[in-house]
């Protein structure tokens, strides 16, 4: 399953991998409330699922974060779009039918990237 989200913020890929690192986290996103620890390509979060070890890595346009021992393989992208106005918020899970409440958190923790990113870089 993926949901998407556009944030209204002009950020090119070179912005988003030198800007966003595991430590900024928690101010860019509202369901994510703390970063526990951080060691630039590898930290600890909690979240609004709980407490996770999350990755990044830097990808072609932009930046991906993963918590890699979430048992939905959850995973985010911020990207610069083609035409540079925006960053697209792209998440994703390792399940075709998770239960609607699931579903509806994951929307949140999107939205909640969009508004974060806005008014982080907007």
């Amino acid at each position: 399953m993926e949901r998407f989200a556009l944030a209204r913020v002009a950020l090119t890929a070179q912005t988003l991998q030198s800007r966003l690192g595991i430590a900024v986290l928690a101010d860019c996103c509202a369901s994510i409330d703390r970063v526990l620890w951080h060691d630039g390509a590898e930290g600890e979060i909690y979240c609004l699922w709980g407490q996770f070890l999350v990755r990044r890595a830097c990808l072609r346009g932009g930046v991906r974060f993963a918590l890699p021992e979430c048992p939905n393989a959850l995973a985010w992208t911020l990207t610069e779009t083609a035409d540079g106005g925006a960053v697209m918020i792209h998440c994703t899970i390792a399940r075709v039918d998770p239960e609607p409440e699931f579903v509806e958190s994951i929307e949140t923790f999107v939205e909640d990237w969009r508004i974060g990113l806005e008014r982080c870089f907007g």
